[in-house]
């Protein structure tokens, strides 16, 4: 090995760096962020999984856990922490009073960190994972859950974004469809709810930056779902978010438009949101 290549090489490539940490610094001064940042450590984890969205109009990471984390909405702009309130759960009766429901997500450790009793700690937080299997062939993705929460009932859920060929208008949509498929294989009936909750929030703590509101939303063929009416901070455009499930003569949608994770504030918060789902499964 020639070693006496190394010093000059690194020399040679000290004004660009210098350079880069210049361009860094000016750009933090006028309240931006530069494109390229080699400087800035980011959060690095194994959980990744096939993102939500289309191409060119900003994604949201989703883990092989299940949670919703890396939302990527604005340009520059790259939020790797999951947002914990944004979960599917599932409810399960049977005829004999017999009642079981978990989020369908590992419990995180962050979950309790400054969480209230009346916040998303207080969720059944009982998927242990063990029988669960992740699945990801972009820009599909799906996970199996066998007998967790009810061990006779088997549940897929698949996700999906518009990825179509020769086709960038649709492609391009901000969207992603969820689709679950339920197998029950006892001997007796099931009732089976699915709770989708979703946080007013575009990543980090925006959810706190205040004047966001929520409002329902019915369409003609049966869609219901809830507005989330997002003012972002830091001279970023508004957005709102949809989530939507369809009705039909099996499937009841039900819509609760907020509910309280944290603070003080009158409302319904995440425990009695819970509890009034445990009850009423």
């Amino acid at each position: 090995m020639d070693r006496r290549n190394g010093p000059v090489r690194m020399n040679t490539k000290a004004p660009l760096g210098v350079r880069l940490w210049h361009h860094v610094n000016a750009e933090a001064a006028k309240g931006r962020i530069s494109i390229i940042d080699p400087f800035s450590k980011r959060l690095v984890t194994s959980y990744h999984g096939v993102p939500l969205g289309g191409i060119g109009g900003g994604s949201i990471g989703r883990s092989y856990r299940g949670e919703f984390q890396r939302y990527q909405l604005f340009p520059r702009i790259c939020e790797d922490s999951p947002v914990l309130a944004n979960q599917f759960s599932v409810f399960v009766s049977r005829p004999n009073g017999k009642k079981s429901s978990t989020v369908l997500c590992p419990r995180n450790p962050e979950v309790l960190k400054g969480s209230a009793s009346s916040g998303i700690g207080s969720w059944d937080w009982n998927l242990d994972g063990e029988s669960c299997t992740y699945h990801a062939l972009y820009p599909r993705a799906w996970t199996v859950y066998e007998g967790e929460p009810d061990p006779e009932i088997s549940i897929i859920s698949s996700q999906i974004s518009p990825f179509i060929p020769h086709n960038y208008k649709e492609s391009s949509f901000p969207v992603s469809v969820f689709k679950f498929t339920l197998s029950n294989s006892g001997k007796t009936s099931a009732d089976i709810t699915l709770l989708f909750t979703w946080a007013n929030s575009v990543g980090g703590t925006s959810e706190f930056s205040g004047h966001h509101y929520n409002s329902k939303m019915k369409t003609k063929d049966g869609v219901h779902g809830v507005l989330l009416h997002h003012k972002t901070a830091n001279g970023h455009p508004p957005v709102t978010f949809a989530i939507a499930a369809e009705e039909t003569g099996d499937v009841h949608i039900s819509e609760c438009p907020c509910f309280l994770i944290s603070g003080n504030s009158l409302g319904v918060t995440a425990k009695e949101m819970w509890q009034e789902i445990k009850q009423v499964s």
